[in-house]
């Protein structure tokens, strides 16, 4: 059986370790951060702690405890936490990273828990590598380009939909989408498009290029 002192020591470590993922994702300017990381990994410990106890104390002669039982519900329980982390913003969808770092930290949590402290250590480290290095790796030689998505409000006269679609294909890499919307009587477009540009393409020029087209009456580029 854990005692008293054990726990405390197993749940400063575990609220330790999710301290370092949460302030990387913090830093990162996601919705699930520092305060969040380390709630859910005290949680988590906490949980494979009672689990295991129970387990121990309410056991039988001839009835085997499962210290795994309590502990097997924060593996699928930390679904909704996880889905309240992805967000979708326009044409892309962010959170994917963090609402499995949040899954995984759960499970360090129970790592924690069980006992298991130079395997949470070094799987908070290899998250970490994960979430930074190989982030900047990623950024600067496997996505050399983003997608982002256009709306564009104007009033309907003829040539308008050909100089906007014009200055999208000079400026983009790959045109994904090209939709149209007309409304008859007030004769408006909505135009949007989705279309794949280099990291360092000076979007403002983009803009300023869309803007001087006769008739643009809103803008909006994510």
């Amino acid at each position: 059986m854990i005692s008293e002192t054990e726990i405390i020591l197993r749940v400063l470590v575990g609220a330790a370790l999710g301290a370092v993922i949460g302030l990387e994702r913090e830093r990162s300017d996601q919705p699930a951060g520092l305060r969040t990381h380390m709630i859910l990994v005290i949680g988590a410990t906490l949980a494979m702690v009672l689990s295991v106890n129970l387990g121990y104390l309410y056991a039988r002669e001839g009835t085997p405890a499962d210290p795994a039982r309590l502990a097997a519900q924060v593996i699928s329980g930390i679904g909704f936490l996880g889905a309240g982390a992805i967000l979708r913003s326009g044409f892309t969808v962010k959170g994917l990273t963090t609402a499995t770092s949040l899954w995984t930290m759960a499970i360090v949590g129970l790592t924690v828990g069980a006992g298991y402290y130079l395997i949470g250590v070094i799987t908070t480290a290899l998250m970490l590598i994960v979430l930074t290095l190989l982030n900047l790796l990623e950024k600067r030689y496997v996505r050399t380009s983003v997608s982002r998505f256009i709306q564009i409000e104007a009033d309907y006269h003829k040539g308008v939909v050909k100089s906007v679609r014009k200055i999208i294909a000079k400026f983009s890499d790959d045109l994904i989408s090209f939709t149209i919307q007309k409304h008859i009587k007030s004769k408006r477009l909505r135009i949007q498009a989705v279309m794949r540009v280099s990291r360092d393409q000076n979007l403002e020029e983009l803009i300023e290029n869309i803007s001087d087209i006769d008739g643009v009456r809103n803008l909006k580029v994510e």
